[in-house]
């Protein structure tokens, strides 16, 4: 609420900010590069605190609870997620040290990589190379998605999640979001429209300040 924010002393990237995200919602940022899109997730997810204003949860403050039990609430996909070079077993549990071998597969049927894993050479024990290497584009990023899932995340944030997917991976993928996250609030980011068109909210960012939101029909009917 009434949120400003500088990564530096000397001017606002973000000024005077104020927006609701409601249980369950599915909320979009959308906006040019510079706008501030990105620089939201990083204040909700508190890897920095606003200079003016505040970010709460439930009514709280994030700054008044500790971080862990902050980042309980959130599974984050980001554009580039960074895999080990561990097996695909080790790189999930990651995420969780006291999963089962169980919930694994579980948040991977989830993600939709579950039988792709069962056909590689060693299964759930198959390497997936420096950075993932070993494993497409595709692959990696439903490997989050299912590292997402095992905290059972209450909010599910998607930081240009697909943008660097070729269009029939990004459609998939795309569409195995939409399913997760009905059952959760989703706070994404994206710069690609058919991302965002089936979004409850869209809210449009410009220098750092809200210029426009509401649904995809809505803001069409604007001509904003």
């Amino acid at each position: 609420t009434n949120l400003s924010f500088g990564y530096t002393a000397s001017a606002y990237n973000l000024e005077d900010i104020s927006f609701v995200v409601r249980r369950g919602q599915r909320v979009a940022f959308v906006g040019g590069s510079g706008s501030g899109k990105s620089t939201i997730l990083k204040l909700i997810m508190r890897f920095y605190d606003p200079q003016k204003g505040s970010v709460t949860v439930d009514g709280l403050d994030i700054r008044s609870v500790t971080q862990s039990s902050l980042r309980r609430l959130m599974g984050v996909v980001f554009q580039d997620n960074f895999l080990f070079n561990l097996s695909i077993r080790e790189n999930l549990r990651l995420s969780r040290s006291s999963v089962t071998d169980e919930e694994i597969e579980a948040a991977a049927k989830d993600a939709e990589i579950h039988e792709s894993i069962l056909e590689m050479p060693c299964g759930y024990d198959t390497p997936v190379g420096e950075r993932g290497g070993m494993l497409s584009g595709g692959q990696r990023q439903r490997m989050a998605i299912a590292r997402a899932l095992l905290n059972n995340p209450e909010i599910l944030i998607l930081d240009e999640a697909t943008s660097a997917l070729d269009p029939m991976t990004e459609e998939a993928i795309n569409e195995t979001l939409e399913r997760v996250g009905r059952t959760r609030t989703v706070i994404m980011v994206s710069h690609r429209l058919d991302a965002v068109k089936g979004m409850d909210r869209i809210i449009v960012l410009d220098h750092g300040r809200i210029v426009e939101e509401g649904r995809h029909e809505e803001l069409l009917s604007k001509n904003g």
